[in-house]
């Protein structure tokens, strides 16, 4: 399995040499200067700066830096492979569906000027004639922080072996009710770091109360082995199996509200118009996954919060559609997988983020309206787990109360797949990269200060469509809508 997974951490990391450049495309398409006389100082150093700048520098999650000559020329290269095959920047939208505000992407002029440089000697120019430096706040994407909450202890991380999903509860010190506008996470070793979620822990919520505050914690597993059998034990272990599911599906009530995440192209939080809660006496709690390169470090990670002047009119809160009860079986390269969540309350749904694991292939996102109408939301028909990114609509879509919002995605679990870690092993949910996840995480704003995930939707049987005030309404098919399920693939598992 460790051959396999290393085989595709290496191809991750060829790709990420001339994964280089990220931006919004520009109206301008006129032609570049010819090659030979197109610099580095006049004319690549302004689409570095507009476009790349944020992440290639040094701390931050590129694997160069991209902020002087000196450090450019080397890559001169890869640049023109990356944007002349266009494997960056990363952006996976379909876009025969949806049209989002942040997609990543350069003009036509922008990409000959970036060839015409690398083909004419990749020459520097005059430094007289680069624009001023961009100045960027002692790291934070979001500008300086209003404050900075920091681990209380750093957490070291061994050379090799599996690192368990470390939590970590600190204490959050708010005496009123807080609205955060921006926030972003900064790793302080981001070799040994795969991802953090910061939670909110509202001071009614039970969730991890076992942990110390200021300890690093390993939540109890949970026993997910079934056994198998025929007949009456057959069917008392299904039983346990749907009541365990059933189990796990409620507690997610429980967790805490996600304040902010960090992984591979995961962009930092900055709202508008609206900002998310933090109550007072809240606590933050912290998912921390490292994983073991071959080196032992340590790493003691920060959250910069902006807060708002004012209460704001709307509030944000991230919601999810998952799917926890899956199993995949070895060798299969299209298993299906479907989650769905009914809308309680009226919301404006604002953007949409898929996960999976090195085995996720496509993901979809469909609304169905309490009329039948049925749209879609966002296809990424080639996920790539490497770089976790979320779309944020263009236009903010209202979705009225008994709107559902179904999830299908699918699973390459073959050899075909390079980054399968063991296509021999049955799969199933797991916080492990070589495990697998299917959560269709999606925002939306709502009016109502104290709304929670809870009152705003309820986890359904995938392919339900029964209305909500006609529970024994029945499919086009004549069977009953709660046992119906829908979609393709060469295999499918509901829950």
């Amino acid at each position: 399995m460790k051959g396999r997974l290393l085989k595709g951490l290496l191809a991750v990391v060829g790709l990420s040499l001339c994964a280089l450049l990220m931006g919004t495309a520009a109206p301008n398409d006129t032609a570049p200067t010819p090659p030979g006389k197109t610099t580095f100082y006049k004319d690549v150093l302004p689409i570095l700066q507009n476009n790349c700048q944020s992440c290639h520098r040094a701390g931050e999650v590129a694997p160069m830096s991209l902020i002087t000559y000196d450090e450019t020329r080397p890559f001169a290269i890869a640049i023109k492979m990356a944007v002349l095959t266009k494997k960056m920047p990363p952006w996976y939208a379909d876009p025969q569906f949806g049209h989002f505000s942040n997609e990543r992407k350069l003009s036509p002029q922008d990409i000959r000027t970036l060839v015409s440089w690398v083909d004419g000697g990749a020459q520097p120019g005059n430094a007289k004639d680069a624009p001023p430096p961009l100045n960027f706040v002692d790291g934070w994407n979001i500008g300086q922080p209003d404050r900075v909450i920091e681990m209380p202890v750093a957490y070291n991380v061994p050379a090799e072996g599996t690192v368990e999903y470390q939590y970590l509860v600190i204490p959050g010190n708010f005496t009123q009710d807080t609205w955060v506008r921006a926030a972003e996470i900064r790793p302080g070793n981001r070799a040994v770091v795969h991802h953090v979620i910061a939670f909110i822990r509202s001071p009614e919520s039970k969730w991890m109360r076992d942990a110390k505050p200021g300890e690093f914690f390993v939540p109890k597993k949970e026993n997910q082995q079934e056994s198998s059998g025929n007949g009456n034990q057959g069917n008392a272990n299904q039983q346990q199996s749907n009541s365990n599911q059933q189990q796990r599906q409620d507690r997610r009530g429980d967790l805490g509200e996600l304040l902010v995440g960090y992984a591979p192209g995961l962009q930092p939080l900055e709202l508008t118009d609206q900002a998310k809660l933090i109550k007072a006496g809240s606590d933050i709690v912290l998912q921390l996954h490292y994983t073991a390169n071959g080196n032992a470090g340590s790493d003691q990670t920060r959250i910069g919060l902006i807060f708002t002047k004012e209460p704001p009119k709307l509030r944000t809160i991230q919601l999810a559609a998952s799917n926890p009860g899956f199993k995949i079986p070895p060798n299969d390269p299209n298993y299906e997988v479907k989650s769905q969540v009914l809308l309680q309350e009226t919301v404006t749904l604002a953007d949409l983020m898929p996960h999976m694991h090195f085995r996720g292939k496509d993901f979809l996102f469909q609304v169905i309206y309490p009329d039948g109408k049925t749209e879609t939301l966002l296809s990424v028909p080639k996920y790539d787990f490497n770089w976790q990114l979320g779309y944020q609509l263009a236009k903010p879509i209202v979705l009225p109360k008994g709107t559902r919002i179904e999830c299908t995605a699918h699973f390459d679990n073959s050899a075909n797949n390079p980054y399968n870690p063991d296509p021999s092993k049955e799969v199933r949910w797991g916080d492990q990269t070589w495990e697998e996840m299917m959560i269709g995480f999606f925002s939306v704003t709502v009016s109502d200060t104290k709304a929670t995930a809870a009152s705003l939707m309820k986890p359904e049987k995938p392919g339900t469509r029964t209305p909500p005030n006609q529970p024994n309404a029945q499919q086009p098919d004549g069977k009953p809508a709660a046992a119906s399920s829908g979609g393709t693939g060469s295999t499918s598992n509901q829950q």
